[in-house]
């Protein structure tokens, strides 16, 4: 008696793990599968450190910032507000883009920013003084020759925490932020040359 009750349990407790196992391991729906054109998964850049990725580029009110992968919209709006600039965001969600105008218009800041739904890797970026990027490495470095080449001299482009391969930043920024995680910044100020 004792040993079918235990039987029992089991057999209920592996059903239990392969329901749930099974449920864990169906994609969810309603939710498009990632978009082969994205250059990141979608992890918003905490704002303390977006301010100092703006600080780290001296942004003022005379400059163009383009967030390439904006997401939410923090950083061309957090330009915008916090400095003045105007600011341009692309991204390949409409749910980030729409979520992004809301919150510019949230933050009093829509006459200064637009939001374009568009792959990041045709966008034109010729107007822009600074990017930001928030992007894998290796997006990094298929997006140097596109920005080396439309850039301007002078531009600067500033990355949370990855490189873009054998271009050596101007400027590391190591620090911990408000969490008390260790982050990275790179700073490269473009002197006109493009890099393959």
């Amino acid at each position: 008696m004792r040993s079918r009750r235990f039987s029992a349990t089991t057999r209920a407790f592996a059903l239990v793990v392969l329901v749930l196992g099974g449920a864990m391991a169906m994609p969810a729906v309603g939710h498009a599968a990632q978009d082969s054109r994205s250059l990141a998964p979608f992890v918003p850049t905490p704002n303390d450190v977006v301010t100092r990725m703006l600080t780290l580029a001296g942004v003022t009110e005379n400059d163009v910032v383009y967030d390439l992968g904006c997401g939410d919209g923090r950083i061309v709006i957090a330009a915008a507000r916090d400095f003045g600039a105007r600011g341009v965001g692309v991204d390949i969600d409409p749910q980030r883009i729409a979520e992004a105008n809301a919150n510019a218009e949230q933050a009093g800041v829509q006459h200064l920013v637009k939001f374009i739904e568009q792959d990041a890797m045709a966008v034109d970026v010729s107007d822009a003084t600074v990017v930001t990027l928030y992007l894998l490495s290796s997006s990094n470095a298929r997006l140097r020759p596109i920005l080396t080449r439309q850039l301007r001299s002078g531009a600067r482009i500033v990355s949370h925490a990855f490189s873009m391969g054998d271009w050596d930043p101007d400027v590391i920024d190591r620090f911990e932020d408000a969490r008390g995680s260790t982050r990275t910044l790179y700073l490269w100020r473009h002197d006109g040359t493009v890099r393959p």
